[in-house]
């Protein structure tokens, strides 16, 4: 189930009080690079080095800390690909509540591992994101454990929103914020926030061409699924995305951009050896679009966010791409 969503950002300003003495207030680098090429500032906000290397563990820990005893006392149950996994699995062990988590047979060795190493039981089910997700739900109905969506959720997504927080405070000028996007959770929540206290930014999503169902939806202003192919983003590999995050973007996000997968392996390159930033597919979305030259419009002149969202890319993807 979803909570309640409030279409103001206080509760991403309570997320925000809840998760500071728990959250790292990540970097917001400039790239001096790419700001010369673009003829614009761009900054790197670095959630791959939040906890657990991704934005993730934000929303699974607003989720959880919010949950009832009664709630607490039946265990938590999720699916993912790996970084929402890691991020309920902290929360988990950091609230004292028990987390059983379900992942794709297809997510990477290092996310199912670290998963396992914060004390969660991970069951592996599923091809792909929404089958798995489908085989969570059913397990949830047996079980009567809390699931934690890893996007349609309000407290969830009220999490991530804080990082609409941590920019403004870092950089009260921000013309444009580039979001990855998946289900739609992390956009959702920074746009929720930045368009509540600065409306003229502009909020610029990201997805694959393998895999597009929030930007298909924006585009036929309807709740549709859409994937083609894998993606080598396999943390945004989500075909339909939430019906509450798309509620939020259908009238808050500005742009939206496809990458190629060429354009994602030229950014996790790029990242690595000129910004010295580790990115898995899904964190180099961001730098893609960047690279592509598909927004250079855009960011001539401007102060631009890039969301570099996670950094837990499997090393065997990470040594065939540099």
């Amino acid at each position: 189930m979803t909570t309640q969503l409030r279409t103001d950002y206080t509760g991403v300003e309570e997320a925000y009080q809840r998760l500071k003495p728990i959250m790292i207030h990540t970097p917001l680098a400039p790239s001096n690079i790419l700001g010369k090429e673009k003829e614009g500032a761009i900054f790197l906000k670095l959630e791959n080095l939040q906890r657990t290397g991704s934005f993730k563990a934000r929303g699974a820990y607003n989720k959880l800390s919010s949950l009832t005893e009664d709630e607490r006392s039946r265990g938590v149950i999720a699916c993912s690909a790996g970084n929402h996994a890691q991020g309920v699995a902290l929360a988990g062990s950091l609230l004292g509540i028990k987390v059983r988590i379900f992942m794709p047979l297809t997510a990477a060795r290092t996310k199912i591992e670290a998963t396992q190493n914060y004390g969660a039981q991970v069951v592996l089910a599923g091809e792909t994101f929404d089958e798995t997700k489908q085989i969570t739900l059913e397990a949830m109905k047996e079980s009567g454990e809390v699931f934690v969506s890893p996007f349609d959720d309000a407290a969830v997504m009220e999490g991530q929103g804080t990082i609409a927080l941590e920019l403004l405070e870092d950089l009260p000028l921000i013309d444009n914020v580039i979001v990855p996007i998946g289900g739609g959770g992390l956009i959702a929540g920074i746009a929720l926030a930045l368009k509540a206290l600065r409306p003229e930014v502009k909020i610029i999503g990201v997805q694959s061409y393998g895999v597009y169902g929030m930007i298909a939806s924006i585009w036929q202003q309807k709740l549709v699924a859409n994937r083609r192919n894998r993606t080598l983003a396999d943390g945004c590999d989500v075909a339909l995305a939430g019906e509450l995050t798309y509620d939020i973007l259908r009238t808050r996000i500005d742009e939206t951009v496809l990458v190629e997968e060429k354009d994602i392996e030229q950014a996790i390159h790029y990242l690595a050896l000129k910004e010295k930033v580790i990115a898995e597919g899904a964190g180099a979305l961001s730098t893609a679009a960047i690279l592509s030259g598909q927004i250079d419009h855009l960011l001539k002149g401007k102060n631009t966010v890039a969301i570099v969202s996670g950094g837990n890319i499997d090393f065997s993807v990470f040594k065939e791409i540099i």
